[in-house]
């Protein structure tokens, strides 16, 4: 059988939007860093072909003999590399307030935790295959089964949310791991305590952290005269949050969807890019795109990226190997929940999160480890009949 060529098009077709709109949305950043207008451009460029080289080349791997070791690698070098880059000099780590979360190598930087994702997506499927059974349990002996993980990803979180100061990207790993394991065979009861648990150690890293309270602060301030409209009045009074920092990344953002309109403003004609939202190719991608293409092109391009995860999703359904399944739903979720928490975040829905958009925001580690990622599923695709 042959690999899933749709889903290998519909990556190609997002990678190259994404490519366009790197050059499209840098026209202030180009200029705040000096650099040529093309700069971020022809980087991402050859960061979108390296990846799309890897996910072709590694959808044509036999996967009885390349999928495992592809899995332990990513997740044995790459967790690796999260541990030493904090003992590295200054020289070999970019480092940004106070989080060292880039490692310098000549012409680019690499992003442990971006590679890392993939690798610890295929170790819980490895492991759960292994170690979860669907032959009812009673709760102490899920937890007991269960408690080596929470072991694990208390590292991640130490090496992570704390280390690097990225609690975005934990949320995504403990998601996934949460609906991995459900999906493995833990009971309703075991998911419900550990999504409580989950929420709990959120709730801790939130009020422990004084730059995530003034988020959630910025967040709240932004939605709570709508929210408390619907309270009585001495409870909004209790709850109203007053003399709070503007937040000027959601009211710009607001102001960038609504100034597209349907038909938007027209690719490079955006403003919102001139300095207003400095992040704009990154974090708030999915703005800048809904002020040059408006709604109408920003529902198409959504409607491409949820092909694509639909595409991911029905292959891991009929996989009959459960890791290789396992697997594959990993990836469909990582990159889904990845675009929901920066969905939400732009609009206000939910904090900002600083998580990027999988193979449209500009980063060249983003952009890779995601097409590795599909690459792999590309590969295991070749075992079923879509």
């Amino acid at each position: 059988m042959t690999t899933d060529k749709t889903l290998f098009y519909l990556t190609i077709t997002l990678i190259t939007i994404g490519i366009i709109f790197s050059y499209s949305l840098t026209t202030y950043i180009s200029g705040l860093y000096h650099v040529n207008e093309f700069y971020f451009f022809k980087k991402q460029l050859i960061a979108g072909s390296v990846a799309i080289f890897l996910m072709w080349f590694i959808s044509q791997l036999n996967p009885d003999k390349a999928f495992k070791p592809l899995g332990f690698l990513f997740f044995g070098l790459f967790l690796f590399l999260m541990t030493s880059m904090h003992f590295l000099p200054a020289s070999l780590v970019t480092e940004v307030g106070g989080a060292k979360r880039w490692i310098k190598l000549p012409g680019i930087s690499l992003a442990p935790v971006e590679f890392f994702k993939v690798g610890f997506v295929f170790f819980l499927a490895w492991s759960f295959s292994r170690k979860i059974q669907h032959h009812k349990q009673s709760l102490k002996e899920e937890v007991i089964t269960f408690s080596p993980y929470v072991g694990a990803f208390s590292v991640v979180v130490y090496l992570i949310a704390i280390m690097q100061n990225d609690l975005g990207q934990v949320i995504v790993l403990g998601l996934t791991l949460a609906i991995m394991a459900f999906m493995a065979g833990t009971s309703a009861r075991f998911f419900m305590l550990a999504t409580f648990s989950a929420i709990t150690v959120f709730i801790v890293a939130i009020v422990t952290s004084d730059h995530r309270i003034l988020r959630i602060k910025l967040w709240w301030s932004n939605i709570q005269d709508f929210i408390l409209s619907f309270l009585p009045h001495s409870l909004a009074a209790t709850l109203r949050v007053k003399d709070t920092i503007e937040p000027y990344q959601i009211s710009n953002s607001f102001y960038a969807i609504k100034n597209g309109g349907f038909l938007g403003e027209g690719v490079g004609n955006g403003t919102i890019k001139l300095g207003f939202l400095t992040e704009v190719h990154t974090d708030f991608v999915l703005a800048g795109m809904a002020e040059e293409i408006g709604i109408v092109g920003l529902s198409v391009v959504i409607g491409l990226f949820f092909f694509m995860v639909f595409r991911i999703f029905k292959i891991a359904n009929r996989l009959e190997n459960k890791m290789e399944s396992l697997f594959v739903m990993g990836i469909g979720l990582i990159i889904s929940l990845a675009f929901f928490i920066n969905a939400y975040g732009i609009t206000g829905i939910t904090p900002i999160k600083g998580i990027a958009v999988p193979l449209l925001s500009y980063g060249g580690s983003s952009l890779v480890a995601h097409a590795v990622a599909i690459g792999m599923v590309l590969m295991l695709s070749k075992k079923v009949r879509l």
